[in-house]
C-alpha cells in the first residue's frame, strides 16, 4: 500500500526518515531509562538536535526523578492571533529498561519530530508546542515523577489555556490480519461490536471532556490523509485509556487525546526485546504523521 510522502530536505522520503529516527532511537541507543542513564541523556540530545535543526529554539524543563535529573523537551510555534490558547502534541522517549522500545515509543518520537519539521511551514492563528516527555515508564508511571505529570502541573501553575493535547503513544505497528486487534478488556459486552476487528487503524481516545478535541481532530485528519482512524470518547473508569501522557493532563482539567496503534492490544513485542525496528511499518507511519499535521493544523487555526 503506498501513501503520500511529504516535501522532504535532500533525498530521503518521510517514511525513510521516521525509520531513521527509530533505528537511531532503537538501534543505535537501545533501552532509555534510568537504569540506562546515558542512553537517556543521548536520546534528550538526539531530540534537541532534531528540533533544533527543523528550526526551533528548544527549552529544557528539567526535574528529578529517583535522584537523576531529567529533561522534557519543549518547542513551539507561537500563534499569530490567539497565541494564549495553546495545542500541545507530545510523546515520551523513554523505554522499559528491557526493550530498545521501537514502537514503544520510538515510532511516536519519529512522528513528533518529523510533525514539528513539517509544520514550520504553518503560520497557525493558535499557539502549537511539541514536548518530548521524560520517564512515562514504570517505576514514574502515574507518580510525581512523571515527565508528563510535571509539565502538566506547570501548565495549570500558569494558568495556561491548553485547547488540546494529542499523545503520540506507540503509532508504528499494523497488520490487516482478521482478528489481530484486541477490545479492550473494560470495554461493556453490548458496545464491542463496535470495535475494529483488525489492527491496520490509528485510534484516537478520549475521555468524555474531550469529545470537542476528538471531533476537530478526525476533520482534520481524514482532511490531510486517507487512512483508518478509529476515534472514541470513553469514561476514565476504563482503565486502559488512561494508560500514557494523556491522563496527565485529564488530571489537570485539560481535554487530550491518546494517539496510538493500541500498543499490547495489537503488538505482540510490547515491552518485549523483540520491539525492534523492523516489526514497525514505516509507509503507514509516513500517512500517520501527515494526518497527525493535518489535525493540528485544523486544531490551530493554521
Amino acid at each position: 500500500m503506498n501513501f503520500p510522502s511529504a516535501p522532504d530536505q535532500g533525498s530521503k522520503t518521510l517514511a525513510e526518515r521516521l525509520a531513521h529516527h527509530v533505528d537511531v532511537l532503537a538501534g543505535l541507543i537501545g533501552p532509555r531509562s534510568l537504569a540506562q542513564p546515558k542512553a537517556l541523556a543521548a536520546t534528550a540530545t538526539r531530540i534537541e538536535n532534531e528540533l533544533s535543526r527543523s528550526g526551533y529554539s528548544v527549552q529544557r524543563q528539567s526535574f528529578s526523578a529517583d535522584g537523576a535529573t531529567v529533561d522534557n523537551l519543549i518547542a513551539e510555534v507561537r500563534g499569530s492571533a490567539e497565541p494564549e490558547t495553546i495545542v500541545v502534541l507530545g510523546a515520551h522517549y523513554d523505554s522499559t529498561p528491557m526493550t530498545p522500545g521501537a514502537d514503544d515509543n520510538a515510532s511516536a518520537v519519529a512522528v513528533l519530530l518529523e510533525a514539528a519539521r513539517l509544520f514550520r511551514a504553518v503560520a497557525p492563528r493558535r499557539t502549537v508546542r511539541f514536548v518530548a516527555f521524560a520517564c512515562e515508564e514504570a517505576p514514574h508511571y502515574h507518580t510525581d515523577e512523571m515527565g508528563s505529570v510535571v509539565y502538566a502541573r506547570s501548565c495549570r501553575a500558569r494558568h495556561e489555556h491548553i485547547l488540546g493535547m494529542l499523545c503520540l503513544e506507540m503509532v508504528g505497528y499494523y497488520t490487516t490480519a482478521r482478528g489481530s486487534q484486541q477490545v479492550p478488556p473494560g470495554i461493556p459486552r453490548w458496545l464491542r461490536g463496535f470495535f475494529p476487528k483488525r489492527g491496520d487503524f490509528l485510534a484516537a481516545v478520549g475521555n468524555l471532556r474531550s469529545w470537542r478535541v476528538a471531533w476537530r481532530f478526525r476533520r482534520g485528519f481524514k482532511r490531510a490523509v486517507r487512512f483508518p482512524l478509529f476515534s472514541i470518547c470513553l469514561p476514565e473508569r476504563i482503565e486502559e485509556i488512561r494508560r500514557s501522557d494523556n491522563s496527565s493532563f485529564w488530571d489537570q482539567g485539560y481535554p487530550a487525546l491518546m494517539l496510538t496503534d493500541t500498543s499490547f492490544l495489537r503488538n505482540p513485542h510490547y515491552h518485549r526485546a523483540s520491539d525492534l525496528p523492523d516489526t514497525l511499518d514505516y509507509e503507514r507511519m509516513a500517512a500517520v504523521t501527515l494526518g497527525v499535521v493535518g489535525a493540528v493544523r485544523r486544531l490551530s487555526g493554521g
